[in-house]
């Protein structure tokens, strides 16, 4: 047990398993009903390699050994390992795991870390995902939030159970047919409705209002450093439980490609964390919702306090072992403007090396970003010794920008990199478009949900996607006819469905969809090539087939199978971001009416689709300026 006079940790010895908090009067803020090692535990799922999908094996991570690193009147903090060695050879992940726990003097809450090593030697293996996972008592904590618009009273675990609760499309989702809280009857609980961008995972927790003072538990993560992905890959938070996560790496809403895998030879070792758990309770007279908004002002402290200068580890660097990169990031598309345009709002960042856009597949080593100014220019600190890419996106421009040269990063090293000029793929004018390119179906029309099967907190909400079923509506609104778009008289906020799903046409059985696109030219160059550029926010187990004029003809292009992402399943309005570069010769394009068809032709289930972000038909290259489309009859 360590005690600081605010709160008391109790963890199993040589387990390194979180049995008890106690804090603010409340013997243990941990599910007590629990047996030990199912309150507040490291966890990972692992299978050998070769192995695909993105199940394995599920490891609670239990030490086998005990070390006090530190200990001194201002910080405690204590080690948890397990070794591996060869006679566990298929029965654990060939890890070293340390597992750390950390409280300091005067501090509400406590932090932890751990370090994962594989030796060069050692057996290869798949890392499907890894987290920390805190149970909290499901007779006091009722009330979750994670965003100032995603807040509410939460059902209890017993509603998801069979006779108050009915099991829906897939196990996650459960209607509440006779939950204990009567108000509650007729929602859908689903854990995948909070999931969040690791952006804006920074804090998200719970809230005790049985007791007086209430009581807060929040989940603190101060960097995004660890977490695989980038920053808009999406991670789940807190849920029906009451369980609060921190997840650093997981295939959700990205499917196996962001599953690490090992093979024999390769020497890893990274540092998750450390996150913070903060706890807070109301003074005399505070309303209950004052602990989310004194939870916010933690999490600045603590983002602020990044890297922190008391973890005892040598593999978690401080930020004067750190290093620096500086610069402006600029956009040149002639086409929108003769001038280099200030990258607003870019996310740049360093990750390791790679290809255009590797970024968001990668998920063994750490990365580093930030959002540009409204001039361009941006600055990331902080930066961990080692080889990176420069990288970088820009909302409301298509495609992924690279800087050419490696940067290496040295302790102490300020880098300056200058103005850099992101050159998005462009041939010619835009003749129309559809969306705003920003890795996001969330501008295209979302249906009202089911009145069936709802979530209350999401009527009249900014995410409105996030209600269960929405897939099922498309087959509703389009019987026997698909969507047909015309551009120029369509309103792709009105009129584009956000994902091209299948249509349910009787028990279990689905099947593919063609959308058309229609619209008028007034003048063809039949002796050039269009540009169909085709962006794309998710995919799951889909294919996009592009046909000109003719339906029935064989597709002018293919993208075969693509995506595991069940983005659809998942209340997601993206995933791994996709882009495809069509040229449509010109002959088969006529002055007046034409239709471009897009088909996903895969239909085994309802979950199989296509999110759109953006789509442009690019005229001809002979013009070469935006002044002279302007000027031009097209």
């Amino acid at each position: 047990m360590i005690d600081n006079g605010i709160l008391q940790l109790t963890l199993s010895n040589p387990d390194g398993i979180v049995t008890g908090i106690r804090y603010n009067g409340i013997d243990n803020l941990l599910e007590v009903l629990n047996d030990e090692d199912n309150r507040g535990y490291w966890d990972l799922v692992w299978n050998s390699p070769g192995t695909l999908g993105t199940t394995g094996s599920f490891d609670v991570i239990k030490g086998t050994s005990f070390k006090v690193i530190v200990e001194n009147e201002d910080q405690v903090e204590v080690s948890f390992t397990r070794t591996w060695d060869s006679s566990q050879d298929g029965k654990l992940v060939p890890l070293n795991i340390d597992k750390r726990f950390i409280v300091l003097r005067g501090c509400s809450g406590f932090y932890t870390y751990a370090i994962y090593e594989h030796l060069k030697d050692w057996p290869g293996f798949n890392l499907a995902e890894t987290r920390i996972a805190f149970k909290l008592r499901k007779d006091k904590f009722h009330y979750m939030a994670m965003a100032d618009n995603r807040q509410r009273y939460m059902p209890l675990p017993d509603d998801r159970l069979s006779g108050r609760g009915q099991a829906l499309a897939y196990p996650e989702a459960v209607l509440l047919v006779n939950p204990v809280e009567p108000d509650l009857k007729g929602e859908v609980d689903d854990k995948y409705q909070y999931s969040c961008d690791n952006k804006d995972s920074q804090v998200h927790g719970w809230i005790c209002t049985t007791d007086q003072p209430a009581v807060g538990f929040w989940m603190v993560t101060p960097s995004n450093e660890f977490r695989s992905g980038g920053p808009v890959k999406q991670n789940l938070t807190s849920h029906v439980g009451p369980t609060t996560l921190a997840v650093f790496l997981s295939a959700h809403y990205t499917g196996e490609d962001l599953v690490p895998k090992f093979s024999v030879g390769e020497a890893w070792k990274k540092v998750f964390g450390p996150v913070f758990i903060y706890l807070n309770c109301t003074m005399d007279g505070d309303e209950p919702l004052s602990l989310w908004e004194d939870a916010k002002q933690q999490m600045i402290i603590e983002v602020q306090s990044w890297p922190y200068t008391f973890p005892a580890s040598d593999d978690f660097p401080k930020s004067n072992q750190r290093g620096n990169v500086n610069g402006r990031l600029l956009v040149n598309d002639r086409y929108v403007s003769d001038d280099n345009i200030p990258a607003n709002g870019a996310y740049i960042g360093l990750a390791p090396p790679g290809n255009v856009g590797s970024w968001q597949r990668e998920c063994k080593d750490y990365q580093f970003w930030t959002k540009t100014d409204i001039n361009g220019y941006f600055l990331i600190n902080d930066i961990r010794p080692g080889d990176y890419n420069l990288y970088a996106w820009v909302p409301g421009f298509i495609g992924d920008y690279q800087y050419s040269a490696a940067i290496t990063i040295t302790p102490g090293s300020e880098i300056e990199v200058g103005d850099l000029v992101y050159e998005p793929p462009r041939n010619g004018p835009t003749l129309w478009e559809i969306g705003i390119p920003d890795r996001s179906a969330a501008e295209f029309y979302v249906p009202d949900p089911n009145p069936n099967y709802i979530n209350k907190l999401f009527v009249n909400h900014p995410d409105r996607f996030r209600q269960y079923g929405l897939w099922e509506r498309y087959a509703e609104l389009y019987p026997n006819e698909d969507l047909v778009y015309t551009v120029g008289t369509s309103d792709y906020k009105k009129d584009w469905f956000f994902a091209q799903v299948t249509r349910k046409i009787d028990t279990n059985k689905y099947q593919g969809t063609t959308w058309q696109i229609r619209f008028k030219l007034d003048n063809v160059d039949q002796g050039s090539s269009y540009k169909l550029r085709v962006a794309i926010a998710s995919a799951t187990f889909s294919e996009l087939q592009v046909r000109i004029s003719d339906p029935k003809t064989n597709p002018l292009f293919s993208s075969g199978l693509m995506g595991r992402d069940n983005s659809i399943a998942r209340h997601g309005i993206h995933g791994l971001y996709w882009l495809y570069n069509v040229d449509v010769p010109g002959k088969l394009l006529v002055q007046g009416d034409n239709t471009i068809f897009l088909t996903q032709p895969r239909s085994s289930s309802p979950f199989q689709g296509i999110l759109y972000d953006y789509i442009r038909l690019e005229g001809p290259s002979k013009l070469s300026s935006k002044e002279e489309y302007m000027s031009s009859t097209l």
